[in-house]
């Protein structure tokens, strides 16, 4: 699965990054919660993590919020546009199930829909890298697709093109109870919880979760 999310991001991730690069101008939810989770993590003290960071539009809005922001995503062409869009900043290829980083060393980290694309085993081995790597009160962004007009949720989106580029791209639609278990099984209590409806027309119409959870002391 790893290998078909790389390959389908390194094909659309010129595309990719025009589309996205100005999102967060008209979401002003998103905009609210990374507010509120850079104040969170500030007060732990450390680095923060973008993961999923894409051309790393969302890793910029966190560094200018006053935390020292760094992204890793899978695809090697995602990191390069977002290092040349983003030259002060720190990028690297990385996956978050197997995160190159020592234990209890990050304040904070945000994935922001990445997890749509792993099968449930992905996510469980995900939430326990994540807590790994966070220090004791550090906290977790998570954001996820729950349904749209077309997908109910437990049902999944197959991709074969996508920006006419030929692509391998499965998306899963979440139930939150069963994602938010799992999140307490990893080492996290939930502090916060928000579902919403589709908000901005540059987005893709779904229903969505996002959950602060933070990992236990």
């Amino acid at each position: 699965m790893e290998e078909q999310t790389r390959a389908s991001y390194d094909a659309v991730a010129e595309v990719y990054s025009v589309a996205i690069k100005d999102e967060l101008a008209a979401k002003p939810i998103d905009r609210a919660l990374l507010d509120g989770f850079a104040e969170f993590c500030r007060a732990v003290g450390g680095p923060v993590y973008d993961l999923g960071c894409g051309p790393g539009h969302a890793t910029r809005y966190l560094a200018g919020r006053g935390v020292e922001a760094r992204g890793i995503d899978l695809a090697p062409e995602m990191i390069r546009i977002a290092r040349a869009q983003n030259p002060t900043l720190s990028f690297a290829v990385g996956s978050m199930t197997a995160l190159d980083a020592p234990d209890a060393s990050w304040a904070g980290a945000a994935a922001l829909y990445v997890i749509t694309h792993l099968e449930r085993d992905e996510r469980r081995r995900a939430f326990r890298e994540i807590a790994r790597v966070l220090r004791p009160g550090g906290w977790l962004l998570l954001a996820f697709h729950i349904s749209s007009a077309d997908h109910p949720m437990g049902s999944t989106l197959h991709l074969e093109t996508w920006f006419d580029a030929n692509v391998d791209l499965t998306t899963y639609f979440l139930d939150p109870d069963e994602v938010l278990g799992d999140l307490r099984e990893a080492g996290f209590g939930l502090h916060a919880r928000l579902d919403r409806e589709p908000w901005s027309p540059t987005e893709y119409p779904s229903r969505r979760c996002y959950a602060f959870a933070r990992r236990a002391s």
